[in-house]
């Protein structure tokens, strides 16, 4: 039996080596793939079904308003109903009790003259006798009247508690559709926003190579995307202030920065304008990558795509330079 060599056993090792570098090889490279980013031609087919799919949910919207509006008129003629029946109720009851103390008191309902003027002895009683006849007969005729009017208020009441219980449900129903359209709605928004990209050359690093200020507003084509994006998607109505000429060491000289106003002449903004500047700062960097966002600054703090994260900047005196009025953007 041959005994194998130092140098069989070498090239053997090698062997076994090089088959696990090569499998090492192989097993890595398939997860470290990025997924493909979809193309705008994949986009636009999303979209078109997403759209497709939000028409459905504003028809179905729209119809629901239908219903709350024959919901609201239901219940409106039913509590219109109602009370119509409690003044019924309320006038029937009063002259049952009108009737009741006037037998009780052996007296005509109008008051003292009938009692002054109705004789006394024989007469006097039988005139007494005869009123009271009188009362009795029309109490009966009286409850015959108010056991109907006491049954048609009942109904009322069970009706206006059936329309208030309808409408409730319409409500609660109608806010369900208004919630499932505007979230369909926010998709396509997003959808949209991944049909953008910020035009120039990226680096293989992820910077990018600056863009000079065009136009007559004197922005990059960059800041205007953003700024255009921003505008369409949320109004701003207060303004927006980009371009300036002081060289204050920031990026409104070169073009590339916006501030989004959200009140006028250094006031603070209501609550509704904060949140606004949430939801454009929100907006900014859920896209800043593709956007090439650098930052932003906004109430006192500042985000950099670098760190991604929010930090707190010192206070410069001012709503307007502490930036509580306006998120502050900055593009590469």
């Amino acid at each position: 039996m041959a005994v194998a060599s130092h140098a069989d056993h070498r090239r053997g090792a090698l062997r076994v080596l090089g088959t696990v570098m090569v499998l090492l090889l192989a097993v890595s490279a398939t997860p470290a793939q990025a997924a493909p980013k979809p193309s705008v031609k994949q986009l636009k087919k999303e979209l078109a079904a997403l759209q497709k799919e939000s028409d459905a949910l504003i028809t179905d919207y729209y119809n629901g308003r239908i219903a709350h509006e024959k919901a609201e008129k239901a219940e409106k003629a039913a509590r219109d109903k109602l009370a119509a029946a409690q003044k019924v109720l309320d006038r029937e009851s009063a002259q049952l009790r009108t009737i009741a103390v006037a037998q009780y008191m052996n007296a005509s309902p109008f008051g003292a003259t009938m009692l002054t003027q109705t004789p006394t002895g024989a007469d006097g009683h039988l005139a007494r006798l005869a009123l009271n006849r009188h009362l009795i007969d029309e109490q009966g005729a009286r409850l015959s009247g108010f056991a109907r009017v006491r049954d048609t208020h009942r109904q009322a009441q069970q009706e206006a508690a059936a329309r208030s219980d309808e409408l409730g449900d319409q409500v609660e129903d109608l806010a369900d559709r208004k919630a499932r359209a505007e979230k369909l709605i926010e998709r396509i928004r997003d959808k949209i926003d991944q049909l953008h990209r910020a035009p120039g050359v990226r680096r293989s690093d992820g910077t990018w190579v600056p863009q000079l200020p065009e136009g007559a507003d004197h922005i990059t084509p960059r800041m205007r995307l953003v700024k255009t994006l921003i505008q369409e998607r949320f109004e701003v109505p207060f303004g927006i202030g980009c371009y300036r000429q002081i060289q204050d060491g920031g990026e409104h000289p070169l073009g590339r920065a916006c501030d989004f106003m959200l009140s006028r002449g250094g006031a603070m903004p209501s609550a509704a304008e904060v949140q606004r500047g949430n939801e454009i700062a929100e907006w900014a960097i859920k896209n800043a990558d593709r956007l090439a966002v650098m930052y932003i600054i906004y109430r006192q703090r500042i985000w950099h795509a670098r760190t991604g994260a929010w930090r707190t900047m010192s206070d410069r005196g001012g709503a307007t330079a502490n930036h509580y009025d306006h998120p502050h953007i900055s593009v590469y």
